[in-house]
């Protein structure tokens, strides 16, 4: 069992965790992720890491809530527990010898992206940080982009807060300006990575993109999680989460993507309601 040390919301979809997991946070490295199971009946749900103290053996977690399993770990409070909590998973991000970055995170995928800028200010790299979201009651973790970057910029679809577009904006209006990157790191939903690959690759700078499909076992044995990289089948959980941009199927991906959609809708409506019943 793993204790629940804290818990944090973010915004009304996003909810922040710290996991009691000290052999996990003695290994963790920004770009790895760990599955997770509520209880021993659950299903489990892989979860990027989004921040660890080595010293307190603590692990954060970040989750948008959007089905069963995200609904019900969030009716978890601080001094709670849950059955499971394996990682760390995946191959951390390649951040060695990179100079001047530019950290581009669209959502929830901005938990993602912010340890990895942390790790490149700390290497004293020049980081440049784009965040997106469609309005400004979604924002989150702006002061922790602050403190981890040289440059944060902030969109969002409405205008509400920030520069009124999307990410690939100020991306742009950089490049024509002729600043350079060693290369871009971009975190968030399919379409928007794929649209700032279209951005960097007129441009020939090398851009990581972080997937994040359908996960089961995160040990490459169920093939949920494959992805076509360079004509490759590829499994993200062990080839990845990160791969170079300029070789995804996007569109395969964003098809497979929405597989199960209408699925996890129904067990989120499903818990949902379970939850108002034991209430009542």
């Amino acid at each position: 069992m793993y204790k629940i040390a804290s818990k944090k919301v973010l915004n009304s979809f996003v909810t922040q965790m710290e996991i009691e997991a000290p052999l996990v946070a003695k290994k963790a490295e920004p770009g790895q992720f760990i599955i997770l199971r509520v209880d021993s009946e659950g299903e489990r749900i892989p979860l990027t890491v989004a921040g660890y103290d080595r010293q307190k053996g603590l692990v954060k977690i970040i989750f948008q809530i959007v089905g069963g399993t995200t609904n019900k770990l969030n009716q978890k409070d601080a001094g709670d527990y849950i059955s499971d909590f394996v990682g760390p998973l995946g191959k951390a991000t390649k951040v060695e010898g990179l100079k001047k970055v530019c950290i581009i995170g669209g959502g929830v995928g901005c938990a993602i992206a912010l340890p990895i800028a942390q790790k490149l200010k700390e290497m004293g790299a020049e980081v440049d940080s784009i965040i997106g979201f469609r309005n400004k009651d979604l924002l989150i973790l702006e002061d922790e982009f602050k403190a981890a970057s040289n440059k944060l910029i902030v969109t969002t679809d409405d205008g509400s807060y920030g520069i009124k577009g999307n990410v690939t904006m100020p991306l742009k209006e950089a490049l024509e300006n002729g600043v350079v990157y060693d290369e871009v790191i971009t975190v968030g939903p399919l379409i928007m990575m794929k649209f700032v690959v279209a951005t960097t690759k007129p441009y020939n700078i090398p851009t990581t993109v972080s997937m994040n499909p359908i996960m089961i076992d995160g040990t490459g044995m169920c093939g949920g999680c494959r992805l076509t990289v360079g004509g490759v089948t590829k499994f993200a959980c062990v080839d990845g989460p990160d791969f170079d941009g300029f070789l995804i199927d996007f569109d395969e991906a964003m098809k497979r993507g929405t597989t199960y959609r209408d699925f996890e809708r129904h067990a989120y409506e499903n818990t949902c309601n379970l939850f108002k019943k034991e209430a009542k």
